[in-house]
């Protein structure tokens, strides 16, 4: 229920964050969970530099679109009180009013230079790479995704979606991914994102983060996620029958647990190229938690 009150105020991305954050420490579950709520109304919780900043230009443009709705409703309010029959029985013969005609030119370009500022400096933002300490890759497959990380050992591995009925207590539906993308947080990372067969697009609204996956094409991304804890995404682009089965679930730990995790992965999956751990059996059918996701 406070969820859901604070996504209808204008600063909910850190209200409903501090709001989830309390919940699972009431319940001693440690770190953010970013998925959909029920419900919901606005984003997910800023949980990544991108994303804040995603956020305050959707907070500025939608501050300037209710300015304009009100405006042009008070004009035709105006309008209609001022050159209504009774009070304008004949009809003005005025066709040009040099004034008015630069006023309602010069200001809509005022309007989108102020709009265009900030929204530049997010594509900046966005494009721009900086320091990164680690790069991982992401192919989009029909219908799975597949994982690498070269700067660790150059091993792989395949992320299926969690069979319903079979999601650990609060994973959520359609969106819970066996084996998890593990990844420090508080880290600038690359991602680059490809497609094996036909366009699929890597997607985390938590992190503000949406890329086209490309057969024949690399893309170059960054991300930075805030605080340890699971964020869940998924393919958005349509990308053939099952494109609703192929979600993202990343889990940010700590550097030291990263270490950790990096070591025992490095045992437990293949090196690019080499014999692949994870194989899809055939196309849509969806591995088990019985059979270790694979």
């Amino acid at each position: 229920m406070r969820s859901w009150l604070f996504s209808l105020i204008p600063a909910w991305p850190a209200l409903l964050a501090a709001d989830q954050a309390l919940a699972q420490e009431e319940a001693g579950a440690p770190g953010v969970i970013a998925a959909p709520q029920p419900w919901q109304l606005g984003f997910q919780p800023a949980l990544s530099p991108i994303m804040e900043q995603v956020v305050q230009l959707h907070d500025l443009l939608l501050w300037v679109s209710a300015a304009i709705l009100a405006l042009v409703l008070a004009l035709i309010g105006y309008a209609g009180w001022r050159f209504r029959a009774s009070r304008s029985p004949t009809p003005s013969r005025r066709t040009h009013h040099t004034a008015l005609e630069i006023t309602w030119t010069a200001v809509p370009v005022l309007i989108l230079v102020v709009i265009a500022i900030p929204s530049f400096k997010l594509l900046f933002f966005q494009a721009i790479m900086p320091e990164v300490e680690m790069t991982i890759k992401a192919v989009g497959r029909q219908w799975y995704w597949s994982y690498e990380y070269p700067d660790h050992g150059n091993f792989t591995f395949d992320a299926y979606m969690v069979a319903e009925g079979e999601e650990r207590p609060g994973e959520p539906r359609l969106l819970a991914a066996e084996p998890r993308v593990v990844l420090p947080s508080a880290t600038n990372i690359r991602l680059l994102v490809t497609g094996a067969d036909v366009v699929h697009s890597w997607a985390v609204p938590a992190l503000g983060i949406k890329q086209d996956a490309v057969p024949g094409r690399v893309a170059e991304i960054w991300l930075r996620l805030d605080a340890p804890g699971v964020y869940y995404g998924q393919c958005y682009e349509l990308c053939g029958v099952y494109h609703p089965y192929m979600p993202i679930a990343i889990e940010a730990v700590t550097r030291e647990q990263f270490r950790v995790w990096v070591e025992q992965a490095r045992q437990e999956y293949a090196t690019v190229g080499g014999d692949r751990l994870a194989v899809a059996s055939r196309p849509g059918q969806q591995p088990s938690r019985r059979d270790g996701g694979r």
